[in-house]
């Protein structure tokens, strides 16, 4: 008798770091918080969810935070379009993902509060319903991290100017699962922003 398995989905992850910081006044993705550099704890929490299939894309100081990232075992891509927007830097990424993916997992370089923890439970929960869009639900929206399955990668491929992911969790809003993650609600774009996570607030909006 011949015995069955279901296979488990497959996930590429995308640390999306190709932005300018302009608001912050430096780039934000060399700040260190707890001794390390934000964006290579950010890719450190998306390996352990993903391993080697790992793909960040870099834009605005791509020479300073290639060499940050040697030492990881996640792909860089460099959008030479990082000044047309979110939109440009998911289009490399997703470029870069293996063909035989089933899922894409969109992750912000500058959401520090989001542990490796919060990304597993994203991923569980897309496992049990790996046709949705799993998205992570924090002040009263859903968005990233958010994992897109396979139907989902052509869309995001065709994504311009700085629409980002969050446009299309909207236009398919009907197959979108969301997963509370108050965790993911601070984002860092401004010098207060960091103080408040100095200050162990990561719940600011």
């Amino acid at each position: 008798m011949e015995s069955t398995s279901i296979e488990t989905p497959t996930l590429h992850a995308i640390v999306l770091a190709a932005g300018a910081s302009t608001r912050f006044g430096s780039p934000k993705q060399l700040v260190r918080i707890e001794g390390r550099p934000l964006l290579h704890t950010v890719v450190g929490r998306a390996v352990e969810v993903a391993g080697h299939s790992v793909t960040v894309v870099l834009g605005s100081h791509a020479a300073e935070l290639t060499a940050l990232l040697r030492h990881t075992p996640a792909s860089v891509t460099v959008n030479r379009d990082w000044e047309e927007g979110m939109g440009s830097s998911i289009r490399a990424g997703v470029a870069q993902a293996p063909g035989s993916v089933d899922g894409v997992l969109l992750m912000l370089a500058d959401q520090p509060g989001v542990t490796a923890e919060d990304l597993r439970r994203l991923v569980g929960a897309w496992r049990r319903q790996p046709d949705s869009i799993l998205a992570a639900q924090y002040s009263g929206i859903a968005g990233v991290p958010a994992i897109f399955p396979r139907w989902a990668l052509r869309d995001l491929a065709e994504l311009r100017g700085d629409r980002g992911a969050q446009a299309l969790i909207k236009r398919y809003i009907d197959r979108v699962a969301r997963l509370p993650m108050p965790s993911a609600a601070l984002d860092i774009d401004r010098p207060e922003d960091l103080l408040a996570v100095e200050a162990g607030d990561t719940s600011r909006g």
